[in-house]
């Protein structure tokens, strides 16, 4: 009589035969425990869970603000052809006395006037208490600001880089004299408009003239720190003076915040919905995983969206690059003493782990905060969470937002419209599509949201932060 051997099981030695039933052939017969479908491109989703949501009716959320004189303070663009570069005729706007100007033709012949200098690290490009004579628009580097203390004293006065310019006031009527040093940081290319090239273009062009006077006009309005319209008040007066009259003057054209939508068509066959169906509801894994991908894409958005995205609607004046490279406390101080009421900091894991080893450098260590239940590091009290969506760029370099949240406390908030139609998750619906003829059954997924800064400094960046790890 012959014995079958299980083919499966492990040989045995010489002489011996099977005396049980084989592991392979018993698994047969057994029930598997199984998990439900895992995904990897999960993340924590911290600036979901933190953003305050502001409900949204009709679509549509207007942001009013006092109004605001001083405007125009913001960043160059440049374009690169091979070694030149040249600026970008419209980006002359972004000076504060010539923003709102769009006579093409005049600002191409102002650019075209724009002459390449580079400048090595330690150069002084501009000295304090000489006459201002440039415009200097910085297209790449690094470039500090120093001026002089009460006491005769070297005070470093900020940080400009990349888009970054300075000397705007050479196009005034009085241009007046360099309040500071400006020095080169690092290898520096700029593109400097010399104040007798401006004369040149405006001397042929009083619409250019009338326009710069009209906008210094505008400046010597009375104006509160953040240039706002002044609110005219009397205090610490006696008797009976007269006291002045005032109202708060409104923006005219408020932006408005549209809500944004994130789509996918997911499609699951009749037969797979029919017959495997146990013990895991195969539409509802299917559903499950893609929301997921959906929320990601959302956070992503809250991020690097160019039309409502945080990196993208910071305002200039809130924007502040490290002082050496890799983040500091020097920098989260700075960062931090900005804005009133710093709620939360959001960086990539990676500059959270940079800023850790500049702590590490001093003798410093991170805070804690607990945070829905959950310990997180914290500066100065304020927590620090991850976003793994803020990018880092090919060259190692990331940001660092620092906000203030809510709408009570004139901050960030985040937008969506609940109650909608076919509504799974607050602000997402999945709708039924129908049955096709290749037995597919399709549902409409879809999230709607947006973001907004309610006022500029409720919103802040810690810009070309180094997060490559340099050997000491």
């Amino acid at each position: 009589m012959s014995i079958a051997v299980d083919p499966q099981q492990p040989e045995q030695p010489t002489g011996r035969t099977q005396l049980s039933l084989g592991i392979a052939a018993a698994r047969n017969l057994a029930t598997t425990t199984k998990t439900v479908p895992q995904m990897q491109g999960t993340s924590s989703r911290w600036l979901l869970r933190t953003l305050p949501w502001v409900e949204v009716k009709g679509g549509a959320y207007r942001v009013n603000r006092r109004l605001v004189y001083e405007v125009g303070d913001g960043r160059v663009t440049f374009v690169q052809e091979g070694s030149a570069v040249r600026v970008v005729p419209a980006e002359l706007g972004e000076l504060p006395l010539l923003r709102g100007f769009e006579d093409d033709r005049t600002l191409r012949a102002l650019a075209d006037r724009c002459r390449r200098q580079q400048y090595g690290p330690g150069q002084v490009i501009a000295e304090q208490g000489g006459a201002v004579d440039h415009v200097y628009l910085i297209v790449h580097g690094k470039v500090e600001k120093v001026g002089t203390g009460n006491y005769g004293e070297q005070t470093r006065r900020g940080v400009l880089s990349d888009g970054g310019f300075f000397g705007a006031q050479a196009v005034a009527e009085e241009p007046g004299e360099w309040e500071f040093t400006a020095r080169a940081m690092t290898a520096c290319t700029v593109l400097a408009l010399p104040r007798a090239a401006y004369e040149e273009v405006a001397d042929r062009d009083d619409q250019l003239r009338a326009h710069v006077r009209q906008r210094e006009a505008e400046k010597r309005r009375p104006q509160n720190k953040k240039g706002e319209a002044n609110i005219a008040l009397a205090a610490g007066h006696t008797g009976e003076p007269v006291i002045p009259g005032t109202f708060v003057d409104y923006e005219l054209q408020p932006r408005e915040y549209e809500l944004s939508v994130a789509q996918t068509i997911l499609r699951v066959h009749t037969r797979v919905a029919d017959l495997y169906n146990d013990p895991m509801d195969q539409v509802e894994q299917q559903l499950r995983l893609t929301i997921e991908a959906l929320r990601e894409r959302q956070e992503s958005e809250l991020v690097n969206n160019p039309e409502f995205g945080l990196l993208h609607n910071a305002d200039y004046s809130q924007r502040i690059s490290t002082h050496s490279g890799p983040p500091t406390p020097d920098d989260m101080d700075e960062l931090l003493s900005m804005r009133r009421g710093t709620k939360a900091f959001f960086a990539h894991p990676r500059a959270i782990a940079a800023l850790g080893r500049e702590c590490n450098k001093r003798g410093l260590a991170f805070d804690s905060a607990d945070v829905a239940g959950h310990p997180v590091p914290a500066w100065r009290g304020v927590p620090i969470l991850p976003c793994g969506k803020i990018p880092v760029s090919d060259a190692g370099t990331s940001a660092i937002l620092a906000m203030r949240l809510g709408e009570a406390e004139e901050g960030v908030v985040g937008l969506r419209q609940t109650g909608i139609p076919d509504e799974y998750e607050p602000g997402l619906n999945v709708r039924f599509m129908g049955i096709n003829d290749q037995a597919l059954i399709s549902y409409l997924v879809s999230t709607y949201y947006s973001a907004a800064v309610l006022v500029p400094d409720a919103l802040g960046v810690l810009e070309n932060v180094e997060v490559f790890h340099t050997p000491s």
